[in-house]
């Protein structure tokens, strides 16, 4: 019978969203120590078993427009510094090799991501010099407006990607870039998927026919990205979980976990936790931090899943999409 911690232990681990990185921007948050608030750090990255965490940098409001890209380097900047602290505990992932190594040595993975194109200025220079820095994840928008889409906030306009945002997509498929739609308007999210020639994620929704929020994604979106190849996140919002206050819990995110795999299939379906985006009291029961990331392996068996399925599910299916598009 199969134990599910030791399950958990051998897995490769990979979330694809949290935004921590902007605690340590802030500087006053260590993630080499543990922490009793907020909801990640280095040491309860062990404790729950991750092997590589997606950190996005997202530029905040009361920067832009005019220090979207220096803001946006002091994030980077900030989590570059926390992984040479580390002393080697931590380490930046550049390829998909990278992170099968992390695993084997004991190290956490760090990959950088950014949570919205704003930082680029709407040039793709930018993003090149992005990508030799380690930017290997892009959210297109975030829920407004920008120079490369509207996000999901905008979505009664109808817009999609725009010019910039169809040359950007290109020229993230050329660098090996992993293309994020969470976020996007649903215009967006069709154009991305008639653009790019690789598989995208939505590194942090769930499925709308469960909760139906803007942010989470339809039927048809699942569907429409299984078929590019790529891999949905879900995620651990208590409003992207449920909708009502109170009632997000991890059988209600085991709940859209099945529903995806129904929908796209056990290839598609990862996590993207959103750990460090919600606040203000606001918890999923039974996954109140990363240290409790086993749960959902043990929740997973218990539901039937077999090995190779969980597996796929808690990292496997992100890993292949970083292979093929990073390499």
């Amino acid at each position: 019978m199969t134990q599910p911690d030791d399950l958990h232990r051998r897995s490769i681990v990979i979330d694809a969203h949290c935004d921590t990185a902007l605690l340590a921007a802030e500087g006053n948050y260590d993630l080499s120590e543990r922490h009793d608030d907020h909801h990640l750090d280095f040491p309860r990255m062990r404790e729950g078993g991750v092997t590589a965490q997606i950190f996005a940098v997202f530029v905040e409001a009361r920067y832009l427009p005019a220090q979207a890209t220096r803001r946006a380097l002091q994030v980077i900047d900030a989590m570059y510094r926390q992984v040479e602290a580390s002393n080697g505990g931590a380490r930046l992932i550049a390829r998909a090799a990278d992170i099968e190594a992390a695993k084997a040595d004991g190290a956490l993975g760090v990959i950088l991501g950014l949570e919205g194109a704003e930082a680029l200025e709407g040039d793709l220079g930018v993003l090149r010099m992005l990508h030799r820095l380690g930017v290997r994840n892009i959210g297109l928008t975030w829920n407004f407006r920008n120079q490369a889409a509207d996000g999901v906030g905008e979505e009664r306009t109808g817009g999609g990607l725009t010019t910039f945002g169809v040359a950007l997509v290109e020229e993230m498929n050329r660098l090996g870039i992993i293309v994020d739609i969470a976020h996007l308007s649903p215009a967006g999210v069709e154009d991305v998927l008639k653009v790019s020639q690789a598989p995208v994620i939505a590194s942090h929704a769930n499925a709308r026919a469960l909760c139906d929020h803007r942010r989470n994604l339809t039927d048809a979106q699942l569907e429409g990205i299984a078929r590019n190849g790529g891999v949905v996140g879900v995620t651990f919002v208590p409003a992207f979980v449920d909708g009502t206050d109170g009632h997000a819990s991890l059988q209600r995110i085991l709940d859209h976990i099945d529903h995806m795999v129904r929908v796209m299939g056990d290839d598609h379906v990862g996590l993207g936790s959103d750990f460090d985006g919600f606040f203000g009291g606001e918890q999923t029961v039974g996954l109140e931090d990363v240290s409790r990331m086993p749960a959902i392996t043990a929740g997973l068996l218990e539901r039937g899943y077999s090995e190779a399925s969980v597996q796929k599910i808690l990292g496997g299916n992100f890993l292949r999409v970083f292979r093929q598009v990073v390499g």
